[in-house]
């Protein structure tokens, strides 16, 4: 079980040669982005008969060709990328401003993402802001559920579960906040997250009314995910996947019946939008992307100005887990009715050939 070398460099050079820096910027007129956007992409794979493969690649206006993370042959943490922390203006507007046109990130306040308890960094750890997941966050609010569920907290999974999942419904996301507030069960998630080395997936600032909104004091800046420690929570989820080699032999995130529950729910996903395509064939220049659910089972996530997209993929005899987050939203976006630019899915496609070459 490794990084191997020529699987990260494949990673790399898939997203270079979608060329993102040229992507139409609708805030911008239409003008081309100009700088890298800011993608953080991870994959895991399961070749047949081999051991896992993995490999995270990250890009932005600092790091345009990319930098590949260094992870241990365990898969634990990221070593060399120090994470900071998106940021939201101040209210009454407490809009995301890293993305603005014309952002100059030398003059804005970056604060490290905390990682209490983490490994420390190799020195000289480059920085790299990470992208605000958008409904990609529901995938941790889920979780939260399973974990109550497993502690007897919840007598079972609320009606507002597969509504937030496989139509991202925002009426029902703030109904499963509220359920893990009244369980007691945010605290509960983000410690079983450290402990299980998942240090950047933090549910921070969420209301007990069900708010996780910049309006409710949460959201950008306030709810973080990277794409490494995203695949590493599939792995945990995935009944099909080997023993996750950075923890000790049987710890576990949910119990098979809960985990089993959540993975059926993934499959049911009707946003094919991000890295998956099938939700967008009616528009003109539509691009095929990563399996649509069933066989990608998966969590979207996209506003203005982020789009993320992560799961788990059994199709067409390979299996593999991928996460993308970037600050490629909406305004990206070719059609009205699509969530993200063609870029986007056309990286799922270039993924798709690449994991089933090297299955």
């Amino acid at each position: 079980m490794h990084v191997h070398p020529a699987f990260a460099e494949a990673l790399r050079q898939a997203v270079l040669l979608q060329d993102f820096a040229a992507t139409p910027d609708s805030a911008q007129g239409g003008a081309p982005v100009g700088q890298h956007p800011s993608i953080d992409l991870a994959v895991v794979a399961f070749p047949p008969d081999e051991p896992p493969r993995w490999a995270n690649v990250l890009f932005s206006r600092e790091h345009p060709q990319g930098v590949v993370a260094h992870i241990g042959r365990e898969a634990g943490a990221v070593q060399n990328i120090e994470f900071l922390q998106d940021l939201q203006g101040p209210p009454p507007a407490r809009e995301s401003i890293a993305w603005a046109p014309g952002a100059d990130w030398a003059a804005l306040p970056w604060q490290p993402l905390q990682r209490t308890g983490a490994p420390p960094l190799a020195a000289g750890a480059l920085r790299f802001p990470a992208p605000y997941p958008a409904s990609l966050l529901k995938l941790l609010v889920a979780v939260g559920l399973g974990l109550a569920i497993d502690r007897g907290l919840l007598a079972g999974w609320p009606a507002a579960l597969e509504p937030m999942i496989t139509v991202s419904d925002n009426a029902a996301t703030d109904a499963c906040v509220a359920q893990l507030h009244a369980v007691g069960a945010v605290a509960l998630l983000n410690q079983r997250l450290a402990e299980l080395g998942l240090h950047t997936l933090q549910l921070n600032n969420t209301t007990p009314a069900g708010g996780w909104r910049n309006a409710d004091g949460a959201g950008v800046g306030h709810i973080h995910m990277t794409a490494w420690d995203t695949v590493r929570l599939l792995w945990l989820l995935d009944a099909a996947a080997p023993p996750p080699p950075w923890l000790p032999f049987g710890m576990r995130l949910l119990g098979d019946a809960t985990r089993g529950h959540l993975h059926a729910v993934l499959r049911h996903q009707r946003l094919d939008e991000v890295l998956s395509s099938g939700s967008l064939q009616r528009h003109e220049g539509w691009v095929r992307g990563l399996p649509d659910a069933p066989r990608f089972a998966h969590k979207t996530g996209t506003t203005d100005n982020y789009a993320s997209d992560a799961g788990i993929v059994h199709a067409d005899g390979a299996h593999y887990l991928v996460a993308v987050l970037s600050n490629l939203g909406r305004r990206y976006a070719a059609h009205e009715g699509c969530a993200t630019t063609w870029r986007l899915p056309a990286l799922g496609g270039a993924l798709r050939g690449l994991l089933e070459r090297w299955s």
